[in-house]
């Protein structure tokens, strides 16, 4: 494989392998086709409460009402809680945003090169939907260019353009191909020695992004990363994700 692999290619076959690990591949080229698609997902992954009547416009206003401009910390709340809607016939709808017990039961696509308009206009390298809300944002370098760039380039995103749906981003994962890492979201600055390898059970780095994206970007995975081993820190007003170790310390005990 060529060592001069473009930011495009493995962009390519980073999507190609999530497609074969089970996600949907859906085109969003911009924030009003992500709450198109938010839209659609809240619907079918709440269908037995919904009793099959999707939201009316007047129902998914109050809904992105009631989870729109909160910080990141308070958007990570929401993604946990249930929300009562009263829908247009008055009766209530409590929506699930996210599986937080069943966490395979949730619904995972995949897209890129969404162009969002803030400061300034992004275009993000790939994003991780579950329930088509945006979670995990994967930021990828070619090979030989140091992660700490999409990284810098990350910091660079949340001050100009992370708004609206992307307030509900949980991790975030770098690489060039070769190394790749992840983090957690936050409020407060970002800081890169917050970036973990994932590791196996012995301890053992995954580092090369296509090992990455079969064991940490396994749905089941990753998912379950977000609901069991995130740390919503109320004392600090901050999120945390555990280190692999910590992971399987907890397992161990479960």
């Amino acid at each position: 494989m060529s060592n001069y692999e473009s930011e495009a290619k493995l962009e390519n076959r980073m999507i190609e392998q999530l497609r074969k690990q089970g996600y949907s591949y859906i085109e969003i080229n911009d924030v009003k086709e992500l709450e198109k698609n938010f839209r659609r997902q809240v619907n079918l992954h709440n269908k037995v409460e919904l009793n099959g009547r999707d939201l009316s416009n007047k129902e998914f206003e109050k809904l992105m009402i009631k989870i729109s401009g909160k910080s990141i910390f308070q958007s990570a709340k929401e993604l946990r809680q249930k929300h009562d809607i009263i829908r247009d016939d008055g009766t209530v709808a409590y929506i699930e945003l996210f599986n937080t017990k069943e966490w395979c039961k949730n619904i995972f696509q995949v897209t890129h090169q969404t162009t969002v308009e803030g400061k300034y206009v992004n275009r993000y390298d790939v994003t991780i939907l579950i329930n088509g809300l945006p979670l995990i944002q994967i930021e990828l370098k070619r090979r030989g260019i140091d992660m700490k760039e999409a990284f810098d380039q990350i910091k660079r995103y949340k001050n100009h353009s992370y708004n609206g749906l992307y307030r509900f981003i949980q991790l975030f994962v770098i690489s060039n191909g070769v190394d790749t890492k992840y983090f957690a979201n936050g409020d407060q600055e970002l800081n890169y020695g917050f970036t973990f390898y994932w590791t196996d059970v012995n301890n053992d780095r995954i580092t090369n992004l296509e090992q990455f994206c079969t064991f940490f970007l396994d749905r089941c995975h990753v998912a379950k990363m977000i609901a069991r081993y995130m740390i919503i820190n109320e004392t600090e007003k901050m999120l945390m994700v555990m280190r692999p170790y910590q992971v399987y310390a907890v397992e161990n005990i479960v």
